[in-house]
């Protein structure tokens, strides 16, 4: 939010906070966001960039097309796992998602 629009809000009597601050999160439970989604986007990214359809994803990967748009929103229901398999399953190395270390 901008400091203008922080300002007008706060004159008329609304508090202002963070997201961080509203949901009491630490700096541990921010990287997991960001990282999750970080390889969300990364696999709508390589989907896109490889020309290949959810529904295409979804049967490489024996899922349904509705778990891989899920995937691709950032859905808090969809783990870690069926996000490293899509990235796998298209052929993104472990060496490449972790800056080849």
């Amino acid at each position: 939010m901008n400091t203008e629009k922080r300002k007008r809000l706060e004159a008329a009597g609304w508090n202002t906070t963070t997201v961080q601050e509203f949901l009491n999160l630490d700096k541990v439970d921010i990287e997991l966001i960001e990282t999750k989604l970080a390889l969300t986007k990364a696999v709508r990214e390589e989907r896109q960039r490889k020309h290949i359809t959810q529904s295409a994803l979804a049967k490489r990967m024996k899922t349904s097309q509705s778990r891989v748009a899920k995937i691709e929103a950032g859905d808090p229901t969809v783990s870690l796992d069926l996000i490293f398999r899509a990235l796998f399953t298209m052929g993104v190395s472990r060496k490449a998602l972790v800056g080849g270390a």
